[in-house]
């Protein structure tokens, strides 16, 4: 009965303050208040486009330069509290470069939503790239999914890690450049290794090495446990000293495959020619995904020294180098 009574006494109270002048007073202005704040520092201007357009923000772009830039494409209403709102959100260094996309008028506080979550108004892109591809390969598929990437420009910066870039399928934005493309597969080829580093260390073997013999095995082999195979007898011939004598370079080096190649070709002089040189060739030919990087750390010993494979990539494996010419005698047309 008590709760009742109080219930009912504050719902009263309630009342009698709603019909007081004064808080209706209040109220008015409260509203009236944040209909003209909004107006004049929130709303979009009238010089807002009403047709879709591109913004964009330069990399290295501070605060204060992204704001001016709005206020004069008659983007925002004030320079000074669009600042306040970003800084508000995600501090001074919360501005985002890069290509907006505008399909309408949209208010300030929007827009600095979108310039500090980086929210481009851009449906991502899926581009997969094979394992074992090369740099070269990889900018074919990027120039043919992404508008206005530079296959040239992609390969003057990502060539010098050819082998560091993970393949997988990527997800980009269609205005990404040559730039943002190479970051992002190199950062996922550091997050890889270092999910496998204490096997890296276990092994006993640089990282470049592991990657080199990796593109090896990618291009050589199609199944892990034909890696594993190969890796088992190459990392054995390179340490007794043996000529690698691996055909994949070739593809790196000149474009040929095993079943292209003449004598005169294996004698290229080219730090890539394992015929001609011994050792590892002086950097990866591919960038290989994580079964061949495991296959290049974990080799399964075998009696073998020799191995070859067929054109339906059918792998032969031999003891002694008269044992492999007979094989290739009989399965290499």
């Amino acid at each position: 009965m008590f709760l009742k009574s109080s219930l009912k006494a504050d719902k009263t109270t309630i009342l009698r303050t709603l019909k007081n002048p004064f808080y209706t007073w209040v109220t008015l202005f409260i509203i009236l208040g944040g209909i003209i704040f909004y107006a004049i520092f929130l709303s979009p201007p009238t010089s807002f486009p009403t047709e879709k357009f591109t913004f964009t923000i330069e990399e290295g772009a501070t605060l204060s330069q992204a704001s001016s830039l709005l206020k004069e494409k008659g983007l925002i209403r004030s320079g000074p509290f669009f600042k306040t709102i970003v800084v508000a959100l995600k501090g001074e260094d919360g501005v985002r470069y890069g290509e907006y996309i505008f399909s309408g008028k949209e208010n300030a506080w929007n827009i600095a939503r979108r310039i500090t979550e980086a929210d481009f108004g851009l449906t991502p892109i899926n581009i997969t790239i094979p394992e074992g591809s090369t740099v070269v390969e990889m900018k074919d598929i990027f120039e043919r999914h992404l508008p206005k990437f530079n296959s040239d420009v992609f390969e003057r910066i990502a060539k010098r890690d050819e082998g560091y870039l993970f393949p997988d399928t990527h997800r980009f934005l269609p205005n990404a450049t040559e730039l943002e493309v190479y970051r992002a597969m190199r950062n996922i080829f550091d997050e890889r290794i270092t999910s496998i580093q204490d096997d890296i260390s276990a092994s006993d073997r640089d990282l470049e090495d592991i990657i080199i013999m990796a593109s090896l095995l990618e291009r050589e082999a199609r199944t892990t446990e034909t890696r594993k195979m190969i890796s088992g007898i190459l990392w054995k011939r390179l340490e007794i000293g043996m000529l690698l004598q691996v055909d994949a370079v070739f593809e790196y080096i000149n474009g040929k495959n095993t079943f292209m190649l003449t004598l005169k070709d294996l004698q290229i002089d080219s730090p890539y020619n394992t015929y001609k040189y011994k050792g590892l060739p002086k950097g990866p030919i591919a960038n290989p995904g994580m079964d061949s990087i495991l296959a290049a750390i974990y080799p399964k010993e075998s009696p073998y020294f020799y191995y070859l494979s067929d054109e339906d990539g059918n792998i032969y494996y031999s003891r002694t180098f008269e044992e492999h010419l007979t094989k290739k005698a009989l399965y290499i047309k």
